[in-house]
């Protein structure tokens, strides 16, 4: 009988996309012959996602998912909207977020390869599988994130478009500060910050914005040109950086400012610490 090797599991499973454990299986009841395993595990229905894994999913959705330790976020992709809105593709998005959540996986590769709390003889990964040949669309868990809890920290999560786009917020110097998280990720959502401040610039984008800035102004005094450019970057600041927002709610007020009178309020030291927009695709 032909040993099955290491080797050989890895290469069915790239040329099927069928988890580890199935490959051996079927390695081992075809004795070793690679197409047998193959032609085997279609007849199954096991590999009949072999050609759709290369399709792109464009279509997807982000679930979230807390405990009392973090909080998760895990985009999973599809090819349709129409799949997205089925029940068992919802029911995987949340159940995969939920695993997230209760394990914290160190990452995306490490959460795929870890046993689905509900069925321990399938991995995450060979659950999607499943999924996959139940729903007959190509569907991939394209990125995850999860957040710790503190006792210093609070955690604001807004869901808009049902899950199309998810905004996160993260403010130290107290864990009783939700709500206004949350209504600064709701900000986020709309506005759309690039950064969370101007030293989270990096130095090279703000030197394309003063290249760009003083090719738009000529025949000035170089004094003069340096003055325009600089209240052009301050402006690109004000667009690009969330505590130099204008509130949404109220725009007489910036995001700092806002912070800052919520921190007078409660006498504690509030601060914007972190923030996420994720839009599926993006």
């Amino acid at each position: 009988m032909t040993q099955i090797t290491a080797d050989m599991i890895k290469l069915l499973r790239e040329r099927t996309g069928v988890g580890m454990g199935k490959c051996k299986e079927a390695l081992e009841v075809a004795k070793g012959d690679m197409e047998l395993a193959i032609s085997n595990l279609r007849k199954a229905g096991i590999a009949s996602a072999v050609k759709k894994e290369g399709r792109t999913t464009n279509e997807g959705v982000i679930s979230t998912a807390e405990t009392p330790k973090l909080v998760a976020l895990v985009e999973v992709n599809a090819e349709t909207d129409f799949v997205v809105r089925n029940e068992r593709f919802q029911e995987f998005s949340r159940n995969v977020a939920q695993e997230a959540a209760a394990s914290n996986p160190t990452s995306l590769d490490a959460f795929k390869g870890q046993k689905y709390s509900k069925d321990h003889n399938l991995t995450i990964e060979e659950y999607r599988s499943t999924i996959v040949q139940t729903i007959g669309e190509n569907i991939q868990i394209r990125r995850l994130k999860t957040l710790p809890k503190s006792q210093d920290k609070s955690i604001g999560v807004y869901i808009h478009l049902g899950g199309k786009l998810v905004t996160v917020v993260e403010i130290s110097g107290s864990n009783s500060e939700e709500a206004l998280a949350k209504d600064i990720a709701m900000h986020i959502a709309a506005a759309a910050p690039e950064y969370l401040s101007e030293k989270d610039i990096p130095a090279e984008v703000i030197a394309h914005e003063r290249e760009i800035a003083k090719s738009q102004i000529k025949g000035k005094p170089e004094n003069i040109i340096d003055k325009i450019v600089d209240g052009k970057i301050n402006a690109f600041y004000d667009a690009a950086c969330l505590i130099r927002q204008k509130y949404i709610k109220d725009d007489a007020i910036t995001i700092a400012d806002l912070i800052n009178k919520r921190a007078k309020e409660v006498g504690k030291p509030l601060a914007v610490i972190s923030f996420l927009r994720w839009g599926v695709g993006q």
